[in-house]
């Protein structure tokens, strides 16, 4: 589709305000500008970060910085991930940086468009607030195209104060090899190992990524590998002041990785000004980590073990992803698992904890 039909069809004007979506006691926001989720309400639980510069007319006016990082805010769709240096453009791609039209809209639910084509490729976003659970559902369907591309998921969660981290079981951490900001990371450079809570630190003991934050004035990135074989992956944050459960569910196959932005004042330079404070990406999705697009497409720690690092474009490719948050039930100190079968959702906690959520059945399939 040409962005001459992305006009034509669009259900909004050339240049639309926030796009609001209500379900049940559920909505979300999506500032259709850049593509990013503006709010998320899930029955009264906020789950998702907003930066705090986004009312600062000083910074909103200044071009110099990408626009993804002037309206920090949600998650939005990056597409190549990070690095956006095989073809010109701003980091995490225009998918993350430029306009999206409605095609199509709703009860709870719409269909957008973005107004430029990446790598050839038309993308499109399918975004559904569910009313009878907490729960958001995204779908983006990405068409035709040549080449390989990097993409990821790049939702935040902000917390109070000291929170608890759990995930899929996976086979193996990758710290960055270059780090985020040299000089404060906590964690050490190019490290692997396969115990979340023994991570090697820059100081030469370890660090327990289980427990957050994970340190004072950081800014870190590690990237977390799938076992091998499984269907759905899934993080939880278990937000001890906020007193809620946040999580996220992927398609492991499609999305090997689950990639963890650790920022906590770790940068001083404007906008961050030491005041971007106790926030973790959960970045799902198929790329090298902290490398780049271009660092995808060369060998590298991430490909010696074994991990996929992009996706072939050409022919229609679907990448589905959930977000949903629950009040924490009373006695709840710990997540064990989270699976889908059917219709449900079910969240374990310890021995004889399980919540369980509705859910459209077959959606983290790969279709």
């Amino acid at each position: 589709m040409t962005d001459s039909d992305h006009s034509a069809r669009a259900l909004e004007s050339p240049d639309p305000p926030d796009l609001r979506l209500r379900a049940g006691g559920n909505a979300v926001t999506l500032d259709l500008s850049l593509g990013n989720i503006a709010a998320l309400d899930l029955g009264g639980i906020a789950p998702l970060h907003r930066a705090p510069w986004l009312d600062e007319p000083e910074v909103q006016a200044d071009t110099g910085i990408a626009m993804v990082e002037r309206r920090l805010s949600g998650d939005f769709f990056c597409m190549p991930f990070g690095g956006n240096d095989v073809e010109p453009g701003p980091i995490h791609g225009w998918t993350a940086n430029s306009p999206w039209s409605v095609i199509d809209r709703g009860d709870g639910a719409a269909t957008l468009g973005l107004d430029r084509p990446v790598f050839g490729a038309t993308v499109r976003r399918e975004v559904r607030i569910a009313g009878d659970a907490p729960i958001l559902y995204q779908r983006h369907r990405i068409s035709g195209g040549q080449g390989e591309v990097t993409f990821a998921h790049h939702p935040m969660v902000s917390f109070a104060s000291g929170s608890r981290f759990f995930c899929s079981p996976k086979r193996v951490l990758i710290t960055a090899e270059t780090p985020l900001e040299p000089g404060r990371n906590r964690l050490s450079a190019g490290a692997d190992c396969r115990d979340l809570t023994a991570v090697p630190a820059s100081d030469g003991g370890t660090v327990d990524l289980s427990r957050l934050p994970i340190g004072t004035a950081h800014e870190d990135f590690v990237t977390l590998v799938e076992d091998a074989g499984r269907q759905i992956g899934w993080t939880a944050i278990l937000r001890e002041a906020e007193d809620d459960i946040v999580f996220f569910l992927k398609n492991a196959e499609l999305m090997p990785v689950t990639m963890l932005w650790h920022s906590n004042a770790g940068r001083d330079y404007a906008p961050w000004n030491g005041r971007h404070r106790n926030v973790l990406g959960v970045e799902d999705g198929r790329a090298a980590g902290e490398l780049g697009h271009a660092g995808a497409l060369e060998a590298s720690v991430h490909t010696r073990n074994g991990i996929p690092t992009t996706l072939t474009l050409g022919g229609e490719i679907i990448v589905p992803h959930v977000t949903g948050a629950i009040p924490r039930p009373r006695g709840w100190h710990e997540i064990t698992d989270i699976r889908v079968s059917g219709d449900r959702l079910t969240i374990a906690g310890g021995p004889g904890q399980e919540v369980v959520l509705p859910f459209e059945a077959g959606f983290l399939d790969l279709v």
